[in-house]
């Protein structure tokens, strides 16, 4: 009897249709409702499509022959190639998002799933732990110690897993309560509000179908309907309605009509201000505004115009395209808090405004505001006694909690901003803590309604389990607590306003905490942008809609570096990112709001002031005593989160591991890296994992990125892990070279031309992070790789020798020469000496080169041929002398100006450099990406993602050869 698990390998390790799941997941980043991600925000969620993918592909057997330690498993190449082409088919329809609550589809998905599950067992049945570990009638349940935003562990109980989420920050925790653990408890529950309600403009006929979380949903908007009107009633004075007067409009006949209409103001647009710089108007507050354009839209330009008078200014709502200083604000040239004081034009530099700010008299102005017209929305110049309201609110109590002043991406410390409360206005803040305190009183109301309603009388609390009136009450409290939540991501001061598509776009649009000058003040009363009606209650009742309660979900508190819950489950999880993004902090955010009204309901979880941090496992240099510290103990965390996954994960399965590779950072001698990435790699494998394959996946929505050399998330590498041979063996440096110089050639093969039907080609922009797959199943499957004097390889080297191999010259001279010319001077002149020198070095010469066509040379200088300059009558099989450089730039050439028809005519000429063509865009797409070219990078990328349809193209002219010179 053998006690090794006889366990065969899963899809996820052999192929994926990642095209599929990457363009899902990129078309999800636009997908708002019903999405998870409207439900509570959180940083950096990764889709639900390529989560879903990945779990899919974890618990798949892959039909290729495999025979493993006594066991053999699998079809013939043939079969197994039909087979996963079927299998590829369930993933593609399964990540669309349609089959979110398509139960076909996922039935189908589920069923592969118990079936590869009960072959897993029938394998194992010999074990000697085969009751505990291998039940074919009990697929292990599904963990994910890292839950974060909860996509993963969501995706999991889609799949019809038992699904355990834990994290150890509380904001974590409740999202995923509210996602896994609440619906599934009260599933095909009737709701147990009133249909009474004049304000509920929902469906309410008691006999529609109530299953799934309809039900559930249907109370939330209720109770959220009652607290709006509870709230009107204390503090809608503050609040108030415009009416519009005849010199708000005079320059509008067609808003003529709405003359002595009282209408609802939508938002109030204010600037921050400060004391001007100029001594002789030391007592004006003047506006620090970006600009003064309040609406952009075609047809309704509205501007906020300042009418100055002595020492004295205020705003008048102007109609009609803004002027060049309505669009320049006082901003000054230059980057950052650079303005002009609007009295005296004055210099206000970023120094004094921070020395005015830390000094506490930042204060604020009201430049126009918005209404709900009836046609379109209307600017209008504020009335005198507007701000004076405004100003007026005192709120009895405010979230007093001290921020961390040097928190990852926080800026807001610099200008006086210490409590999480000087985030707000005083009104704003009235608002806020009004909608807060009625959670905790609506929970009453629920639970008389829940017991009218048929609920038991049970005192079981919703975190001790329990199901009756109470618990009922608690778990509908707690989605409206998260409506507090999408309150405060639009009531703060930190809001934007749009001016082009006149609505306020929330607090986070980035992973952090930046300073704001100008901003909208939403009317929580208005049904439009910002009101609490509209954009906080609705789409958390959209999403509740969604929700297909499915199978059981558990949520709790718990760091990843101790925890137990992983033991025999399968494990998926998305760990923080190095020092990307400060979770933590930016938790306390919503942390101050939602720990007063449901601290009553979760007690233990909701104890500490503010969100746990000093064993958050985020690299903050200003926590652990500078980069270096936090590097280490970034290392030392991961690493024992890591082991701990390692050692209790079901060994009938891979544990995947998602990473963002962020920002390349260079190192004066080590070539280009990222530390981060590095780091987490090195804790991954001390951990005892061995990297069995890495997947890129492309999980940020086209456009989001400010920049391309920005330091910001552009996809994530899932990283595929199975635990090392405790007996592993050390190699060799020269062993280990041997290995990869077997396997990455192979490897880059595949993943370039693809391999038949099932698996498509890694695009370039995507090959430099899929290569380490390969390579690190290489280094990772030794317990150690040994230098020459015997100390240990690191993972830098390791990547250092992987990422080599995409650079390996490979190609004639000529174009060996132009690789290189290109690396120094890119599309610039050099010196021709120095041209000379790199041509003999590569065995060919500069009058040949410039023979072939593809340089010019004169004058003492050199440069290359851009591809728009090559001649558009070139036939490659007249060529005498055809470099892989000239044919690429061709193709470019030809597929930018005639599409995939033209530069498959081409390709049809070149025979056997087909292959070596496609290769070399592959390098100069990874050249381009790493000096910040970006328009060359995309020419050679989208020569890739077309080749399929340009090699097609030449097939229809090629005939019975294949563009590779072989007869078919």
């Amino acid at each position: 009897m053998t006690t090794a698990t006889k366990s065969p390998r899963k899809l996820i390790e052999v192929a994926l249709p990642l095209d599929a799941i990457n363009k899902a997941a990129s078309k999800e980043k636009s997908i708002r409702h019903g999405h998870p991600s409207t439900l509570h925000l959180w940083w950096a969620r990764r889709p639900l499509a390529a989560a879903r993918a990945v779990i899919f592909g974890q618990l798949v057997n892959d039909p290729g022959y495999q025979q493993g330690s006594g066991f053999r498993y699998g079809k013939n190449k043939k079969e197994a190639a039909v087979e996963r082409k079927r299998l590829f088919k369930i993933i593609e329809d399964l990540v669309q998002w349609k089959s979110t609550t398509d139960e076909i589809i996922l039935e189908r998905a589920r069923q592969e799933i118990r079936r590869s599950w009960r072959e897993v067992c029938e394998l194992n049945k010999d074990h000697p732990n085969a009751a505990e570990l291998f039940n074919s009638q009990h697929i292990p349940a599904f963990h994910d110690p890292f839950a974060g935003g909860g996509a993963i562990p969501l995706e999991a109980q889609r799949l019809g897993l038992e699904s355990y989420a834990s994290d150890l920050n509380p904001v974590a925790v409740l999202i995923n309560k509210a996602m896994i653990e609440i619906p599934p408890r009260f599933k095909n529950s009737r709701p147990v509000s009133h249909s009474t309600n004049a304000g509920i403009k929902k469906e309410l006929e008691l006999d529609r179908d109530w299953s799934s979380a309809a039900g559930l949903a249907h109370d939330v908007f209720y109770y959220g309907d009652w607290m709006r009107q509870e709230a009107a009633k204390r503090i809608g004075h503050l609040f108030p309605d415009i009416e519009v007067t005849a010199a708000m409009i005079a320059e509008r006949k067609d808003l003529k009509p709405l003359l002595g209409q009282k209408l609802t103001v939508l938002a109030w647009l204010w600037a921050r201000t400060v004391k001007s710089p100029n001594p002789a108007f030391s007592d004006v507050d003047v506006p620090l505004a970006t600009t003064f354009v309040l609406s952009s839209q075609v047809g309704n330009e509205a501007y906020a115009e300042p009418v100055i008078d002595g020492a004295h200014y205020d705003f008048r709502v102007r109609f009609g395209k803004p002027t060049a200083q309505a669009q320049a604000g006082t901003k000054a040239l230059g980057r950052g808090a650079n303005f002009r004081c609007l009295i005296s034009n004055a210099a206000i530099s970023p120094e004094y405004i921070r020395s005015e700010a830390m000094a506490g008299r930042l204060s604020e102005k009201l430049m126009g505001v918005v209404v709900e017209g009836p046609i379109c929305r209307v600017f209008l110049s504020p009335p005198s006694d507007h701000e004076k309201i405004a100003r007026s609110a005192r709120p009895k109590w405010k979230p007093d909690v001290e921020l961390f002043q040097q928190a990852l991406g926080f800026r807001i410390g610099n200008y006086g901003m210490s409590k999480w409360s000087d985030l707000y206005s005083n009104r704003q803040l009235v608002a806020m803590s009004t909608f807060s305190d009625l959670v905790s009183e609506v929970r009453n109301e629920i639970r008389k309604d829940a017991l009218a309603a048929g609920f038991s009388d049970d005192e079981t609390a919703l975190d001790n389990g329990g199901t009756g009136a109470k618990a009922y009450a608690e778990a509908v409290s707690v989605y409206l607590s998260f409506a507090v939540s999408r309150a405060a991501d639009y009531w703060g001061r930190g809001a934007i306003w749009e001016s082009a598509g006149l609505f306020i776009a929330h607090v986070f649009t980035r992973n952090a905490l930046p300073m704001t000058w100008d901003y909208p003040e939403a009317n929580p009363f208005s049904s439009g942008s910002g009101g609490w009606s509209q954009t906080c209650i609705d789409w958390i009742y959209k999403y509740l809609n969604n929700v297909a309660a499915s199978a059981p979900g558990y949520a709790q508190q718990a760091d990843a570096q101790t925890q137990t819950i992983s033991a025999g489950k399968i494990v998926s999880t998305d760990p923080p990112y190095f020092d990307n993004i400060g979770y933590a902090d930016l938790s306390d955010y919503f942390y101050v709001w939602l720990r007063p009204a449901l601290r009553e309901c979760y007690p233990s979880l909701l104890s500490t002031i503010a969100v746990p941090k000093e064993e958050e496992l985020v690299a903050t240099p200003e926590r652990h005593g500078g980069k270096r510290k936090a590097e280490q103990f970034f290392l030392s965390g991961m690493t024992q989160a890591m082991h701990r996954i390692a050692e209790q994960a079901h060994p009938g399965y891979p544990v995947t591991i998602y990473y963002a590779f962020k920002q390349s950072e260079t190192d004066s001698g080590a070539g280009t890296y990222s530390s981060g990435w590095e780091t987490f790699l090195e804790a991954v494998l001390r951990a005892g994992f061995s990297v069995i394959g890495t997947w890129p996946m492309r999980t940020e929505r086209p456009g989001r990125m400010r920049d391309n050399a920005s330091n910001a998330l552009a996809s994530s590498i899932i990283l595929v892990c199975s635990r090392r041979n405790a007996n592993a063996p050390t190699i060799s440096r020269r062993e280990f070279l041997r290995e990869l110089n077997t396997a990455l050639p192979e490897a880059l093969d595949e993943m370039t031309k693809g391999a038949g039907d099932d698996r498509s080609p890694v695009v370039p922009v995507d090959l430099s992070q899929a290569i380490i797959g390969p390579g690190m199943a290489v280094f990772s499957r030794y317990s150690g790789v040994l230098e020459a004097d015997g100390s240990p390889m690191t993972v830098r080297t390791a990547l250092q020798l992987i990422n080599r191999f995409l650079a390996e010259d490979d190609f004639d001279h000529d174009t060996q020469f132009c690789l290189h010319w290109f690396e120094q001077n890119g599309w610039k002149e050099g010196r021709f000496g120095d041209a000379d020198t790199l041509s003999r070095a590569k065995g060919t010469s500069v009058d040949g080169v410039r023979d072939a066509g593809v340089i010019e040379s004169g004058g003492g200088n050199v440069r290359l041929l851009k591809f728009s300059e090559y001649p558009e009558d070139w036939d490659p099989r007249s060529d005498k002398r055809l470099p892989v450089w000239e044919a690429l730039h061709q193709l470019v050439r030809a597929l930018r100006k005639g599409g995939d028809s033209a530069a498959g005519a081409l390709l049809a000429g070149l025979a056997g450099k087909a292959e070596a063509v496609r290769q070399l865009a592959y390098r100069l797409y990874t050249i381009c990406e790493r000096t910040g070219q970006a328009e060359d990078a995309r020419a050679y990328n989208e020569l890739i993602t077309s080749w399929p349809a340009i090699e097609s193209a030449a097939g229809e002219v090629t005939g019975d050869r294949d563009l590779f010179g072989d007869s078919v």
